[in-house]
């Protein structure tokens, strides 16, 4: 086999790396290195944060070849929840309030999934609908108020503070540390055992050498960034979450029965339904989760401005959507990875802050964010059309 039709091959697996690398890298030059510093890259990663939560449940949505354009103002909605439930009643756990905004987003989803899986209401009329009810139900909360003020720091710290070093202080953060080591360990285990896994099945796979440069990189990446980051104040809690979720769901999607419903579904729904696959009930799900992690990212990002604002979830979905795409979810169903989607979501908001620093207008940077949107989905296209 040719090197380039490897390099085709495997451009959908490696394309965004290579993005994220360029990226960060351009607007590292151009800024003098600012873009790279520490604090700047711990402030990156927690603006990521919310975005990076819906996408992946986004990701999920749109493999199986479905939308959800309500999911801004169903954060925000959540969020303005919280913040009222805090100003009202200041004594209810954090934990309660967590657990609370993400079964209210089930219950969002839950609605949603139930008009287009049962009643074959097109999801993006629901959807669409769903957007303008939540952003009115959003202006309804915080009307009488406006902007509510959260003044619970333990709350707050969710989207602001650093998880504690062990030890006491030092001039690096030690437990930031030994979990990027560790994650770095999981990340090359689990890269091993899905690699064998298809070539136990005779699925075809990336050469060995290009396998083993992929690990390499992204081991080094991350790495890079932990160390970074121990030497601000560590990792955030806005990281840990992310991690704990992205985690949480590349096992689902990798390694049980659901994600490789949601795969069949999403590649060819009428085989699935055929094979035995309950279609209805992997729809359910899909809504309901997006619904979930709604509410989980409208925590983090109320805790991050340590408010509830009128305006919040404005054009969040538009993000979320962005970084899937961006992220080697196909825009034909049936593809997509959630590791994949956190580096798209990376690509995005390093964009957004790169041009920040650069002092780029908000006019272009939205056309800019526009251009690389189409630039992925017609790669996507491109890509499919590479024989194997």
């Amino acid at each position: 086999m040719g090197t380039l039709t490897i390099i085709k091959r495997n451009m959908r697996s490696y394309g965004m790396f290579i993005a994220l690398l360029a990226v960060m890298l351009f607007f590292t030059a151009t800024t003098g290195g600012i873009f790279m510093n520490a604090r700047n890259l711990s402030n990156l990663f927690d603006q990521t944060g919310y975005v990076a939560v819906l996408a992946i449940g986004m990701t999920l949505i749109l493999i199986d070849l479905q939308i959800d354009l309500s999911v801004g103002y169903v954060c925000g909605f959540i969020g303005a929840i919280v913040a009222q439930i805090m100003r009202v009643a200041p004594g209810v756990p954090v934990v309660v309030l967590v657990l609370g905004a993400m079964v209210i987003g089930i219950l969002v989803g839950a609605y949603q999934g139930f008009l287009v899986a049962k009643c074959e209401v097109p999801p993006f009329v629901v959807t669409l609908a769903g957007m303008f009810i939540f952003r009115g139900a959003l202006l309804l909360v915080t009307g009488s108020t406006g902007t509510i003020v959260i003044k619970n720091e333990t709350f707050n710290a969710i989207g602001n503070g650093f998880i504690p070093d062990i030890g006491g202080e030092h001039d690096i953060h030690i437990l930031t540390m030994i979990l990027g080591i560790a994650l770095v360990g999981c990340l090359i285990g689990s890269e091993i055992k899905a690699r064998a896994n298809k070539a136990k099945y005779g699925l075809s796979d990336s050469p060995k050498t290009l396998f083993i440069a992929k690990l390499f990189f992204m081991a080094v990446l991350i790495l890079f960034f932990t160390t970074k980051l121990a030497q601000y104040h560590g990792l955030s809690w806005t990281i840990v979450i992310v991690l704990v979720v992205l985690g949480i769901y590349h096992f689902i999607t990798n390694n049980t029965v659901l994600g490789r419903h949601i795969y069949a579904v999403g590649g060819n729904r009428e085989a699935a339904q055929l094979s035995g696959i309950k279609v209805e009930k992997i729809l359910m799900f899909v809504f309901c989760n997006m619904g979930m992690l709604a509410g989980l990212a409208g925590v983090l990002f109320a805790a991050r401005l340590q408010s509830a604002t009128p305006t919040a979830g404005n054009a969040f979905e538009m993000d979320a959507i962005a970084s899937s795409y961006v992220g080697g979810t196909s825009a034909s169903g049936g593809v997509g990875k959630v590791t994949g989607t956190m580096i798209g979501a990376l690509v995005m908001s390093s964009l957004t802050n790169g041009m920040n620093l650069m002092g780029v207008g908000i006019s272009l940077q939205y056309i800019v964010r526009g251009a690389v949107l189409i630039a992925a989905v017609l790669f996507d296209v491109r890509a499919r059309r590479v024989k194997i």
